[in-house]
């Protein structure tokens, strides 16, 4: 039966929604393998098995790709090998929240950068306030932040801004989603020489092997399969507003599955992280809507569902059809 076109909205909710938990349980679920395999080893399976799957379902055909499409995709599996590398040793020292909340100062501070707007760099004074209450909550409360987790997240941050550019530069040269396999693929094969005995681990224990594959789905296939289902059913707008929820529910995640605790003040942090995020999404769509106020068409399409606004949070990506 064909879905109405007022049911379309809230199914594309409910789908960013199921995003934004899968990828935080999908991280708690890899912590538990850490103590076995480090987390350079989970983050080297959980890449390669989603470059597998994707490759499978995509089955990408780079042999004609220029030389300025390779450049991409390597730089793109780059970005995400390092990302997703650093994020998880940065969780193998500071709680899932806290982490989750400080990488959000990459596409942050992006944003700023990009749109050089003065609202722009309020918002990430509104984030950087809330890091300063996390360094707070570190000192006074009895779970500190251990450092060298924060330097581990930050570089994450890093990359993950890289990796928002990168995807950009993928979706506008390589058609289709061949991009993002091949990126991948770069990815795993860059994470070779960390997953190898990772590999040799698991090979012999099934259960290890089980929660590797568990990984892989709940921090890939599942964000990027309902993440584009939504992307089909919202503006990008609303997408990237929902998304910008994603440090709460990492906290959720980390007490349900980890047993970490959420202070007040840490909440307050990031509640100020998510504010942020909100705010500079909704900044986007305002920006947009007064550059194309003087080159509307004939159509009378209101903006409020042409989902074409770009941004950090908003920018499509190329994700697996």
């Amino acid at each position: 039966m064909k879905q109405s076109a007022s049911s379309r909205p809230l199914v594309g909710v409910a789908l960013v929604v199921c995003s934004c938990l899968s990828l935080p349980f999908g991280a708690a679920v890899a912590a538990q393998l850490f103590p076995v395999l480090g987390p350079w080893g989970v983050t080297s399976l959980r890449v390669a098995i989603a470059a597998l799957l994707l490759v499978v379902i995509v089955r990408p055909r780079p042999v004609r790709w220029t030389r300025v499409q390779w450049l991409a995709a390597v730089l793109f599996g780059v970005s995400l090998a390092a990302m997703n590398g650093f994020f998880y040793a940065a969780i193998d020292r500071i709680p899932l929240g806290p982490a989750v909340a400080i990488e959000f100062l990459g596409p942050l501070v992006l944003a700023a950068a990009l749109t050089r707007r003065l609202a722009d760099a309020a918002w990430v004074g509104v984030a950087l306030l809330g890091m300063v209450l996390l360094g707070v909550d570190g000192l006074i409360g009895a779970d500190s932040l251990d450092p060298l987790g924060v330097v581990f997240i930050l570089i994450a941050a890093a990359f993950w801004a890289m990796y928002i550019r990168m995807s950009a530069r993928v979706g506008a040269v390589i058609p289709g989603t061949s991009g993002l396999a091949v990126g991948l693929v770069v990815a795993a094969v860059l994470l070779i020489p960390v997953g190898v005995p990772a590999a040799v681990t698991v090979s012999g224990d099934m259960q290890l092997l089980l929660l590797a594959a568990v990984t892989a789905v709940l921090s890939s296939v599942i964000p990027y399969s309902f993440e584009l289902a939504a992307l089909r059913r919202l503006p990008q707008r609303v997408f990237g507003v929902l998304l910008s929820l994603e440090p709460a529910f990492a906290t959720l995640a980390g007490w349900l599955i980890l047993g970490q605790s959420a202070t007040p003040l840490r909440m307050l942090a990031i509640a100020l992280v998510v504010a942020a995020s909100v705010g500079t999404t909704l900044g986007v769509r305002r920006q947009r809507r007064r550059a194309d106020a003087a080159a509307r068409d004939d159509t009378g399409a209101d903006d409020e569902d042409r989902g074409d606004e770009t941004g950090p949070f908003t920018a499509p990506i190329p994700l697996p059809e």
